[in-house]
């Protein structure tokens, strides 16, 4: 994965969403975990890890262990969560050797590009679980999806992001998200942009998979979650589906 966003431009991340900013919704996680694991909830496997800024909290209830495919994403990783043990790895086929109580998915699952690559991750992910362990994933369903666009920004030490992002349904099962980065380092201008092809599957499919991984499935919707990056009254629905492994 060689996208400029994800590695060389991954220190954005920082000014766009300090690990501050992932609180509210880390700890929401960890409350539906625990709601249903009250008495294990030790170990987490958090695939497609990122930056870290969910681990930072997590890190606080749970032996967390990250695994991300981008290397720069991974080094902000490293540096901001020290005590989290990270490695690289692509989520379909990284092999921990190890089963977790929890594997968590929260915000890069989108990435599997075909139906093919979204039943080796969550397959992969379900094999990491014990017996009685949550997998929790964050995704958006082919029938909710809205072609929408969005706006992020932040600024500090004289350098100021701002990223817009178009998704734009280019296939039955695809979409694509346009990223356009303005970066002003002390009024010096930069402009930056890249497209990536995210999967787009319905309901029924990602309910199959589930069923064939053998997960019994909770869901709760999570619409408000970029509710404040959302430009022109868009809508953008997620649904958070809580896996019990068989």
């Amino acid at each position: 994965m060689n996208w400029k966003a994800y590695n060389e431009l991954a220190w954005i991340e920082r000014i766009l969403a300090p690990p501050e900013k992932y609180e509210e919704e880390a700890l929401f996680y960890v409350e539906a975990i625990k709601n249903r694991m009250p008495d294990r909830t030790k170990t987490m496997l958090h695939l497609g890890c990122g930056a870290g800024g969910h681990d930072f909290h997590f890190k606080r209830y749970f032996s967390v262990t990250g695994a991300d495919i981008s290397d720069g994403m991974l080094d902000l990783a490293k540096e901001k969560n020290p005590e989290v043990t990270y490695t690289r790895g692509d989520m379909r086929t990284v092999d921990l050797g190890r089963k977790f109580d929890v594997v968590a998915i929260p915000d890069s699952i989108m990435y599997m590009a075909t139906l093919q690559d979204l039943q080796r991750a969550i397959k992969n992910a379900a094999c990491h679980l014990k017996t009685g362990g949550i997998l929790f994933v964050v995704a958006h369903m082919k029938e909710d999806f809205r072609e929408n666009n969005f706006a992020y920004a932040g600024g500090k030490d004289n350098i100021h992001v701002t990223v817009f992002e178009n998704n734009y349904i280019v296939s039955d099962n695809a979409y694509e998200a346009v990223f356009i980065c303005l970066i002003r380092d002390h009024g010096e201008l930069r402009v930056h942009h890249e497209v990536h092809t995210l999967g787009l599957f319905s309901y029924d499919q990602w309910m199959a998979i589930f069923e064939e991984c053998q997960l019994v499935i909770d869901e709760m919707n999570m619409d408000h979650l970029y509710d404040q990056y959302l430009l022109e009254k868009g809508v953008y629905k997620l649904k958070l589906f809580l896996g019990t492994r068989q």
